[in-house]
């Protein structure tokens, strides 16, 4: 599957990226309090990585990321390990939510913050690397130099 050729998808496709994207962080950051997270804003992000993979093709999906998908799912997992680890060190129970302020930017971090960007990061990831290889295995099994007359005329 190479470029689509259509140039009403490959606008709106980089067009509407970076407004999915923006959407997919607001869903992030807002999620602990109200509806949202890391789940529902990955899903978000997802389909806007599908739109571009689908209007550019994969070579130009893979030179945007600069990392590979399957890399984005350990990256999750850890931080969805390491958001356990300060309750642990507080010495509260595991999973038990904590909070910082952040003084400079007024920001408050807190480790169920970090556990949904640690889902985020695997849902992005695991949407990327099954619809990349869903892509690369449609390219595979139809390869135009690989068609040979001959045996197309020996099946029909």
């Amino acid at each position: 599957m190479g470029r689509s050729g259509t140039l009403i998808l490959n606008v709106a496709a980089r067009l509407l990226l970076p407004l999915q994207l923006l959407f997919s962080m607001f869903l992030l950051l807002r999620g602990h309090d109200e509806p949202g997270g890391g789940f529902i804003a990955g899903l978000v992000a997802s389909g806007a990585f599908a739109l571009y993979l689908f209007a550019q093709g994969p070579r130009a999906l893979s030179e945007m990321l600069k990392v590979s998908p399957r890399d984005l799912i350990g990256m999750g997992l850890l931080l969805g390990v390491l958001s356990t680890l300060p309750a642990w060190w507080a010495g509260d129970p595991f999973f038990t939510a904590q909070w910082w302020t952040i003084p400079i930017i007024d920001f408050k971090a807190s480790t169920p913050l970090i556990f949904d960007i640690g889902v985020y990061l695997v849902v992005v990831g695991s949407v990327l690397t099954a619809i990349t290889a869903l892509v690369e295995t449609d390219q595979d099994e139809y390869d135009p130099t690989d068609y040979d007359q001959a045996d197309h005329d020996q099946t029909h």
